[in-house]
């Protein structure tokens, strides 16, 4: 039997015990090992390893700020915050973590939208809300015609 962790773990196999600080930790389930994904080179050498790992969260950094101003400005945000914190995942346990449960929270998410009877009730409430504006336009043009609020000219 093998139990496994992350942050200070042990591992405990045919009765054997050992201990350590997080390294590769070996998982039983189909998802990767939590870890740094950097090549055994640059592993090699514990400097070298640490300029990787500080430029691999400055490129994340810079792509989730630039994700976080597309929330308020036209594009892609949540995608490129997304994309930023994948990035993040290459090198960091905290952001594999945190990816993996987006990514479990995601598919719930997606199951739970195409069940039967979720997508009846958002399309009743699509034609509710459907209906609501176009009521609210049609009174709109009645009080007030087609000028628009804004032209004092008329």
């Amino acid at each position: 039997m093998e139990e496994c962790g992350f942050g200070r773990w042990s591992v405990r196999a045919n009765g054997a015990e050992a201990s350590g600080n997080l390294g590769q930790v070996e998982t039983e389930s189909k998802e990767r090992a939590l870890g740094s994904r950097a090549p055994q080179f640059i592993k090699a050498s514990r400097a070298l390893h640490l300029s990787w790992q500080v430029g691999v969260f400055l490129v994340g950094l810079a792509i989730v700020i630039a994700g976080v101003l597309m929330l308020a400005l036209p594009g892609p945000g949540w995608l490129v915050i997304f994309t930023g914190l994948a990035v993040w995942a290459t090198e960091f346990v905290w952001a594999q973590i945190v990816l993996r449960w987006t990514r479990r929270k995601v598919s719930e998410a997606a199951r739970r939208a195409l069940d039967p009877k979720v997508r009846r009730r958002n399309m009743v409430l699509t034609a509710l809300g459907v209906a609501v504006a176009a009521t609210l336009v049609a009174v709109y043009l009645t009080l007030y015609g087609t000028a628009m609020p804004w032209d004092v000219a008329s």
